[in-house]
């Protein structure tokens, strides 16, 4: 599920820690500079980008610089200055003299998808939350209760985005979920700039979750980021060590959708899961992040053997899935009931923590797949993210 793109918001001044009334409490938080001395550097928590390919960051002393590759499919580069709160504009040339400018740590914080919670939440931050796209996806339980609260409105209902709504709101910052979106020459024609995640166009998990040092540099939790960051990596590197020493097991990627069977290509995060995993599945050659869409009869003829189906379907039962597609019990795993669904954790409004939380540790990702595939190494492993479809 690709998340919903929208928008970021510039709502505060540059030249210092002015914000909107209702943020006032939020304003001791951010911790402004009141005494700014040009030579003193204001980021003294740098972050070394390792595994992510799709952004970059750079310091200045007073300021920082994000650069987005691909904001979105075949974008341009994208780059945002980000202030920090206290310091004055610098005065900036070439493509960085008109580049969106956000002070930082934010106080607040529009979101576009979910999967920026999940990376909020590792680093105790979901109290910026102000907005999200749609409140239904929302599993994180603090965030949900600020929802309930009040706290957190949804801006873009029946996925378009309330361009009036997010202008009131008035929020520090909206981050887009990664596409691009025809609301975003209004929201920079009232002032606001547009700042895109697109975590999710990395080819590998660890290149995802280093999304997080994104989510850092805007909050300010870099040292947080940096630590929280290093023991997912080592924790992934160890489970996938582990797996690589099993013999590898056949397993069945994607579903049936809108007539078309999605797989996912060799170097889509998906497919690298499960590679990692000890698994492998006939479409692991084929090149490019994305899914191959293909039809059933292709796909029963080159995996319907495989003893292992790994789906993301809220399937209940076999007779869920059979009832999605008859043909669905020529494959074998379907007869001797191995299928798994990455469906545990559901929401109330029907989101799923795979997508929101699991970005962020792809190391509970992997180590809940190399229990499915090698059942006898792991035979008590508690599964976070996925779980077994009753027969």
């Amino acid at each position: 599920m690709v998340a919903l793109a929208v928008a970021t918001v510039l709502a505060l001044s540059l030249g210092g820690c002015s914000v909107p009334p209702d943020h006032a409490a939020a304003t001791e938080r951010r911790d402004c500079i009141t005494d700014f001395r040009p030579d003193t550097d204001y980021f003294p928590d740098k972050s070394t980008i390792t595994e992510a390919t799709n952004f970059t960051l750079s310091y200045h002393r007073s300021y920082q610089v994000l650069t987005v590759n691909q904001p979105y499919p075949h974008g341009h580069p994208e780059s945002y200055v980000l202030v920090r709160c206290g310091a004055p504009a610098p005065q900036l040339t070439g493509e960085l003299a008109d580049a969106p400018r956000v002070s930082v740590p934010v106080d607040s914080l529009y979101s576009a998808s979910t999967t920026h919670l999940g990376m909020l939440a590792e680093l105790h931050q979901t109290d910026v939350i102000t907005g999200v796209a749609t409140t239904a996806a929302v599993v994180d339980p603090q965030v949900r209760h600020r929802i309930d609260d009040g706290h957190i409105v949804a801006y873009a209902p029946g996925q378009q985005v309330n361009v009036e709504a997010v202008i009131a709101g008035r929020p520090a910052v909206l981050i887009t979920g990664g596409l691009d979106d025809p609301s975003y020459p209004k929201l920079r024609d009232a002032g606001i700039g547009v700042i895109a995640d697109a975590e999710w166009l990395e080819a590998t998990p660890l290149g995802r979750a280093e999304w997080i040092k994104v989510m850092a540099a805007l909050t300010g939790t870099e040292q947080a980021a940096t630590r929280i960051y290093d023991r997912v990596r080592a924790d992934y590197r160890a489970v996938a060590a582990e797996a690589a020493a099993a013999p590898p097991v056949d397993v069945l990627l994607g579903s049936m959708y809108q007539g078309s069977w999605s797989m996912p290509a060799g170097g889509d995060y998906a497919g690298r899961l499960v590679l990692d995993a000890g698994g492998r599945y006939p479409w692991a050659a084929e090149p490019g992040t994305g899914s191959l869409q293909l039809n059933f009869e292709s796909v029963y003829a080159r995996a319907g053997h495989a003893p292992l189906w790994l789906v993301t379907t809220d399937w209940a039962s076999t007779a869920q899935v059979l009832a999605a597609d008859p043909r669905y019990g020529e494959l074998a795993a379907v007869r001797d009931g191995h299928i798994w669904a990455a469906a545990k954790a559901i929401g109330a409004g029907g989101g799923n923590d795979y997508w929101e939380r699991g970005p962020a540790r792809p190391d509970l990702v992997l180590a809940d797949l190399t229990a499915i595939l090698h059942p006898d190494r792991h035979a008590d492993h508690h599964f976070v993210f996925y779980r077994q479809v009753a027969a």
